[in-house]
């Protein structure tokens, strides 16, 4: 008995401890807005935010960043829009918080990833890089004028063939098609991929890069965008207004989902024995507040030692490497991105409302004047 009371205070004391913690650690969440905003000394146009929530958005005046020895200076021309940019405004799911990225207040407060622009500066270590380059990349703070990134990091040379709004479309979007495909899906030629969700941004990616792998091509999409899904490259267009993928009988090598609207099993039923399921893992807005797709991430992990086929989820890691990969297809045609709408710098609010509703046609990008 005695012992019992010691495990059951034991328990109690943690319990109170952790919600003590989590009191202070939630009250004493901030950031240094007011200090980045306050009458920088070389000020940019940047998209900033201290609290929470699309309604939090402003375009104020921050510091001018400035290189060290690896990084590069680039005026960005153009930026894009992906739901990683929505999670951080909202802050869901909200696992994410305790994770380090600010549990009442953003702990970073600008926002933004995909680039594309003009090198201004570089570090005196940077040797693959000069003034005057045009570029494009990734890079945390994107909606700005100027953004700084590490030379070996992700960014490339912008294709001659593409504008900047295009470049600047293809950090996130492109490189997850490619490692979902490539290195997850591990595509052959004369496989038979599906790809549901295959009019948005990942997905019109997904369907080229697909077909310069030699596969079988089908895209899930809705009536509006099948002939658009299909001048991609599509071999099959499935609308998902008229068909059911999961009914349809065909069976599937690789399945790339961007937008799990069916059951793991359904899933699995149009797999062939050994085939691959792979999730996206920007997940969306109707997913859990709490945990987004990760809840599905589990159900995978579970069903992975009793099922012949391999599911999971993938989330794009950045490179030069993939970025110049990308450069290659696209500077040879085999590869275009797709651009939905364009915004303005001060418009991102709108550009981030309109691609949480759920409709956009390949990626929404803002043009940095």
């Amino acid at each position: 008995m005695k012992i019992k009371r010691i495990l059951k205070w034991s328990v109690i004391v943690i319990v109170l401890a952790l919600l003590v913690w989590f009191q202070i650690a939630y009250w004493t969440s901030t950031n240094d807005y007011d200090r980045q905003t306050a009458a920088p000394n070389h000020p940019m146009k940047a998209i900033v935010y201290s609290d929470y929530g699309l309604s939090n958005l402003k375009l104020e005046n921050i510091e001018k960043p400035v290189p060290n020895d690896d990084q590069i200076l680039v005026k960005v021309r153009a930026a894009s829009i992906n739901p990683y940019d929505w999670h951080f405004v909202e802050g869901t799911p909200y696992i994410m918080r305790m994770m380090g990225v600010g549990l009442r207040k953003p702990k970073d407060i600008q926002l933004g990833v995909d680039f594309a622009g003009t090198v201004e500066a570089v570090g005196k270590n940077v040797t693959q890089f000069k003034p005057g380059d045009d570029v494009f990349g990734g890079r945390g703070g994107a909606f700005a004028e100027y953004v700084c990134r590490r030379a070996e990091g992700a960014v490339a040379l912008k294709p001659a063939n593409l504008t900047f709004e295009q470049a600047a479309s293809v950090n996130i979007a492109g490189i997850t098609a490619l490692q979902a495909l490539r290195d997850k899906g591990k595509v052959q030629p004369g496989q038979k991929v599906l790809i549901n969700g295959a009019s948005g941004g990942v997905g019109t990616f997904a369907v080229q890069i697909a077909k310069s792998f030699g596969a079988d091509v089908t895209g899930v999409c809705s009536t509006r965008n099948v002939d658009l899904v299909r001048s991609l490259g599509a071999d099959h267009v499935i609308d998902y207004t008229k068909e059911d993928f999961a009914k349809s009988g065909r069976r599937y090598d690789v399945i790339l989902d961007n937008v799990p609207n069916h059951s793991l099993s359904d899933c699995r039923g149009v797999l062939t024995p050994q085939g691959k399921y792979v999730m996206i893992g920007g997940g969306g807005p109707n997913d859990s507040r709490w945990v987004g797709p990760f809840g599905r991430v589990i159900k995978t992990m579970v069903m992975s030692p009793f099922i012949s086929q391999q599911m999971g989820m993938m989330m794009a890691d950045t490179s030069q490497k993939d970025l110049t990969i990308l450069a290659d297809m696209m500077q040879s045609g085999k590869v275009k991105p797709v651009i939905d709408r364009t915004y303005k710098l001060s418009e991102v609010p709108a550009a981030i409302a309109y691609l949480e509703e759920g409709h956009a046609r390949g990626k929404v990008v803002i043009t940095v004047e």
